[in-house]
């Protein structure tokens, strides 16, 4: 237990230093926001990319739920999740999004919506958005590594974990910004990868989990695939693992906190290192997490447990004492990297899309730089606030916060987005269209699903819950929507001008890249 501690002391010791380092190097937007003009190289985007993308959620809270739902068949989402939300969400997104930003001077999502379409009120209506719905997925995260440290380090005033974690994730934002939060990436993508092979090698050779592969395969308690579970239709096991695949592996696709490692990328060399190293980074992260998960059908000590507390209970059983330091390590450091990412997207829309597109538009670059730090602190303590609500009251599992926020942000933003990358006929009115509906969808869905799957007779409270419980289904349905209804309505409506569509496609600027 001592050298546990130990451990984790010289990791807080690590990231203060990346702060310390980095405090000189964010003296402007472009250096806070893109780490400099001359972006990223393959290697520290492509960890920047997969440590956002999987974080203490994925671990604690999607492995553990939906690992013990699906048994080995849960996999297929760390699988899919390396091959569609990273091998091809880079071929088709990374080149066009740094073309596109760059030709339209666009820093964020908001930014580029108001240049790609002609509309400042896209910008701060988007803007809003990312940031209210990125306080869930934020939150979602201080609750999985407050589940954590109070299993396994029997530490139940889990505020205080989540509080310690949101100082330090605050102190080497604010001092380095987006390059203290790649070289932090960097650092915690190699701790992660070991933390992984460590923690599957223990768990195949822990007492209740065989060498033997082909008892593995056959034995009764797991599953690879869904497809003969007794849960049939809309609600059965199979559909919601389908839900769960597309919601994890293509809402990325639409999510701001991961779009903007495509702005920062150096080059083409940068962009096709970071495809190929971000594709096995997340292959060995998804898959390990996912394994593990499913492997929580060979241990009766976690039957029937909260979903939140099944990997950490597992954590326990299984691996050695003096080692648990590492893989706490490794679930902090996914945590981490998520939350500067997310919370960098966050300052970054409401300092540079509302405060200086809309509030004070002759504001200097110092003054916008000054506010992206503030509202990163801000940012930290409203979502500390919802995680600490949510321990002490109970609102929402945690793989289910971080549904909401991922399936309304990528079914609000994902046809625009892509498709306008693609497309000079994407228009003004589809967008709005996507947007608005989507937000109608996602709040009707959680009641009319919650009533139906409870009965129509149920309370509000059952059919809040189980409505927000059916939230990667809901994200799926408003992903989808948000496809068609871009690829309708712009199919129906006035183009953007020519001089936006010329700016957008048309012209070239000497540093395009290559």
């Amino acid at each position: 237990m001592v050298f546990d501690y130990i451990v984790l002391v010289l990791y807080v010791i690590g990231m203060i230093a990346v702060a310390v380092y980095t405090r000189n190097r964010s003296k402007s937007v472009d250096d806070f926001l893109f780490a400099g003009k001359d972006g990223l190289n393959g290697w520290m985007s492509a960890f920047a990319y997969g440590t956002t993308y999987f974080s203490a959620v994925i671990f604690i809270g999607y492995a553990g739920k939906f690992g013990a739902e699906y048994g080995l068949a849960a996999v297929w989402i760390g699988i899919f999740n390396a091959v569609l939300g990273s091998l091809v969400a880079w071929k088709i997104l990374a080149k066009r999004t740094k073309n596109m930003t760059q030709r339209l001077g666009a820093k964020t999502m908001p930014e580029f919506f108001e240049k790609r379409y002609g509309s400042r009120a896209l910008k701060l209506v988007s803007a809003i958005i990312i940031f209210v719905f990125l306080i869930p997925y934020s939150a979602s995260v201080y609750n999985g590594l407050g589940s954590l440290f109070k299993i396994v380090f029997g530490i139940n005033h889990t505020w205080i974990i989540m509080l310690c974690l949101a100082v330090l994730t605050a102190l080497y934002l604010f001092f380095g910004g987006y390059f203290a939060t790649a070289l932090s990436d960097f650092i915690q993508g190699i701790i992660m990868l070991i933390g992984v092979i460590l923690m599957v090698f223990f768990f195949l050779n822990s007492d209740q989990v065989s060498w033997n592969l082909t008892e593995l395969v056959n034995d009764p308690n797991l599953t690879w695939f869904t497809f003969n579970s007794t849960k049939t239709g809309f609600y059965g096991s199979t559909v919601s693992l389908l839900a769960l695949i597309l919601l994890t592996s293509v809402g990325v696709y639409g999510l701001p906190q991961t779009v903007h490692k495509y702005y920062a990328i150096r080059d083409r060399k940068a962009i096709s290192q970071g495809m190929i190293v971000s594709t096995l980074f997340a292959l060995i992260i998804g898959f390990g997490a996912y394994f593990v998960g499913g492997l929580s059908g060979l241990f009766p000590e976690v039957q029937g447990i909260s979903s939140d507390n099944v990997i950490p209970e597992m954590l326990n059983l299984v691996i050695p004492a003096g080692l648990m330091g590492v893989i706490v390590i490794l679930i902090l450091s996914a945590s981490m990297s998520t939350l500067s990412s997310v919370c960098l997207t966050s300052a970054s829309v409401v300092a540079i899309d509302i405060y200086k597109g809309n509030i004070r538009k002759e504001a200097s670059d110092r003054r916008v730089n000054n506010y992206m730090r503030i509202f990163c602190l801000i940012f930290v303590a409203v979502s500390l606030a919802l995680a600490i609500l949510n321990e002490v009251y109970g609102i929402a599992a945690i793989a289910y916060l971080m549904g909401i926020s991922w399936g309304t942000l990528a079914g609000c933003f994902i046809g625009p987005f892509v498709i306008g990358l693609i497309s000079k006929k994407v228009t003004k009115s589809a967008v709005w269209a996507s947007i608005i509906g989507t937000l109608f969808i996602t709040v009707a869905l959680i009641f009319v699903l919650g009533y139906d799957f409870n009965g129509w007779d149920c309370s509000f409270g059952q059919a809040l819950k189980s409505g927000i419980g059916l939230s990667p289904t809901i994200g799926v349905i408003c992903m989808i929507y948000s496809i068609l209804v871009t690829i309708v309505v712009s199919a129906f409506t006035r183009k953007p001008s020519d001089d936006i569509i010329s700016e957008a496609f048309d012209k070239i600027i000497e540093n395009e890249i290559k």
